[in-house]
């Protein structure tokens, strides 16, 4: 049985705010993965966190992550101003993937950032901001469009996993993949429409974004080792 983890919450200062992640770590971590939640979702999202259990479980250390202040949500919930805030969303982002270089257990992990619906616009822009820190970046039912400018200065290995039963999503992350460098690439997941909530669809999901990891970041800890 491989050793224990570690899991705790912690508060990332961005500018004159601060949000909230958990913080999961394997025993020995192959790398961290950041997650950046969709719009009207949090670090509670179940697609998110079912994805972070394969992650955990094939070694990589993962950072489910709060884009809005709980003030900022609670205004969200009625108006929807700040979930598509693709600047402010890709600010939080940034300022998660500086606190981990704060940290000198997390500084030497290659570090990779998972997004789902805007939160894909925001890990890009975050990738595209800082390209010596970012790995890899995975996209789950993503607006990557929204990344606007970003997308063509990501330089790292991108993928973006759509639901082959979400026509219009498909099209965006065409119309984005257009635009980035040869690097990034996109899966089309049989039958998954957009929330990937048929049985199966998020566990392809997952699997897909564990062999990514292991491609760009390492190879991760063995199954059951």
């Amino acid at each position: 049985m491989a050793p224990a983890g570690t899991t705790e919450t912690v508060r990332i200062e961005v500018g004159r705010e601060s949000v909230e992640g958990d913080l999961h770590l394997p025993a020995r971590p192959a790398g961290l993965v950041i997650f950046a939640h969709g719009s009207g979702s949090s670090r509670f999202s179940r697609r998110n966190r079912a994805v972070a259990g394969m992650l955990e479980q094939a070694g990589f250390g993962t950072l489910l992550l709060d884009l809005l202040t709980p003030a900022e949500d609670a205004v969200d919930e009625h108006t929807a101003e700040y979930r598509f805030d693709i600047p402010l969303l890709g600010q939080r982002v940034i300022g998660a993937v500086d606190w981990a270089e704060s940290r000198s257990d997390l500084r030497p992990l290659p570090l990779a950032l998972f997004g789902a619906s805007t939160g894909a616009a925001a890990a890009l822009v975050a990738a595209a901001l800082r390209p010596k820190r970012t790995r890899a970046v995975i996209s789950r039912g993503g607006r990557p469009d929204l990344a606007g400018h970003a997308l063509s200065q990501v330089e790292a290995p991108t993928l973006l996993i759509v639901g082959a039963n979400d026509p219009q999503v498909i099209a965006m992350n065409r119309d984005a993949l257009r635009r980035m460098r040869e690097t990034a690439t996109m899966e089309i997941v049989p039958g998954a429409t957009h929330l990937f909530e048929e049985p199966g669809a998020l566990e392809q999901v997952a699997r897909l974004a564990v062999a990514w990891c292991r491609r760009h970041l390492g190879k991760g800890a063995a199954a059951g080792g």
